[in-house]
Parts: C-alpha cells; structure tokens; sequence
C-alpha cells in the first residue's frame, strides 16, 4: 500500500441547504458530503477534519479541510475530480499536499469574516439566500466607531453564544472595518480565531450602533461586562461568509 500523504481543500460553498459543515444525524452537512463524495473517489474510507464549523445558512469562499490518503492521484488533481461529483453549491477551489503534522484547528492561522447587509428600502430578491435585509438607516460612522474598541485581544464572553462549551474566552481580533458598497453595508472582521456566534452578534450589536440604539462606546462596556446579556442580538447567519483562513507557517 502506498504511503499515506495529508492533502489540504480550500472549500466553498452556499450554505443555504445544509445543516452547517459539521456531520449530524439524519442531517444534509458539508463535511458529510465532502466524506461521501471523497470516499467514493479515492476508494478509501475518508474523514476530513475541518478548519471552520459554519453553522447552518452560513456560506464560504475559502474554509479550510484535510485528510489522509494513499491514493496515487496527482495532489492538485484531487480538487478537480471531486468537483466532478460533488453537488454544485459545493466547489474545491484547489488541492494540494501539505506536511503530515498541518492541522487546519491548531495550526496559527488569520481567519476572515465578512457579513453583509442589504440596506435598502425594499429587499432585492436575488439577495434574500446571501444578505440580511435591514431597511433603516445606518450611520457607517458611528458603527466603524464602535468596531475600534472590539480591535485587539479583548475577552468576548458578551458576544458569545451561551451555548459554547469553551471555558477561555479571550481572542484577538487583527482588523475589524465596516463600510458601503452601493446599497450593500459590509462588516468585515480578521481574527486568531471566533467564538460561537461572535460575529453574527458583533454584526448584530453594529447594526444596532448604527440606527442608534447603543452609543459607540456602549461596546466598550459590553467588554468589560462580560455579560451575553448586554450585547446585541445574533445576526441571521445568511449574512455571513467565510472570506478565507491564511496559515503564515504554511503559505508562502
């Protein structure tokens, strides 16, 4: 039998009909199909190990997965086959072989987020699976104010969700803009890595900065409290998109 080699996937896909990446019974997921469809190629049995859980709804031009095989298939090829396969909202933008000891969860890496938000009067149909709808007015000023106090090493305990099973809740946020395209608000955040629902619910507490339900520096004490109950509310997840996941250690 050939030698095991780990090969890394950069993934994307719309989130719309899958119950998020992770596998669950009884469940339409994208690491599910990504085990099935690889499996049935490689002819081997295949578990990938993802960077990123999306939750359900939630898309993603770059997530980050890998897995091991003795298959004699070319690495970069891997990718093209299995788009050959998988079904259309899910796609391999590349493949390639990576050192048997890269894991995409432990490995430093740079996440990037971005939700976007559809500001307009009237919502626009070929948006509704891709953005959230929000019809008032927002002051981009005040919500790129409020960002300001979230950039850094923070504890996020209030924008997390209550039911993460993580006991640290210290991250380090790199850069956190928010900005308009046409009639598209656009949040984009780059960290070490995000707790459960903490962007949807930083999305969530800008929104409410930005029609002026919290003053900018209210984020300040939503920090210091420590209290999930005096941030703004989670972000409908179609909003969101993984950007991309860059390991410094492994890209040149």
């Amino acid at each position: 039998m050939s030698e095991k080699k780990r090969i890394k996937l950069e993934v994307a896909y719309d989130g719309t009909n899958y119950h998020g990446w992770q596998i669950q019974p009884r469940a339409i997921t994208i690491e599910g199909e990504l085990n099935k469809h690889l499996s049935e190629l490689l002819m081997e049995d295949i578990k990938i190990i993802g960077a990123s859980r999306t939750d359900a709804g939630v898309h993603a031009y770059g997530n980050v997965a890998v897995f091991d095989t003795s298959s004699r298939i070319p690495s970069e090829k891997i990718g093209l086959a299995l788009n050959t396969r998988l079904p259309e909202d899910i796609r391999i933008q590349y493949s390639k072989e990576v050192p048997g000891d890269f894991h995409p969860r432990h490995c430093d890496s740079v996440k990037t987020y971005e939700y976007h938000i559809l500001n307009t009067d009237i919502p626009i149909p070929t948006e509704r699976l891709y953005t959230y709808f929000f019809y008032r007015n927002l002051d981009i000023k005040k919500m790129q104010e409020a960002a300001g106090y979230l950039v850094g090493e923070h504890d996020f305990k209030s924008f997390c969700s209550a039911k993460t099973q993580v006991t640290e809740t210290v991250r380090t946020i790199y850069q956190l803009d928010v900005f308009r395209e046409g009639n598209l608000v656009k949040i984009r955040i780059s960290g070490s890595g995000f707790l459960y629902n903490m962007v949807r619910i930083i999305a969530g507490t800008l929104l409410q900065v930005g029609i002026g339900y919290y003053q900018p520096e209210a984020v300040k004490i939503m920090l210091e409290k420590k209290d999930r109950t005096v941030a703004g509310p989670c972000a409908p997840a179609k909003g969101l998109r993984l950007v991309n996941i860059y390991y410094p250690d492994l890209e040149e």
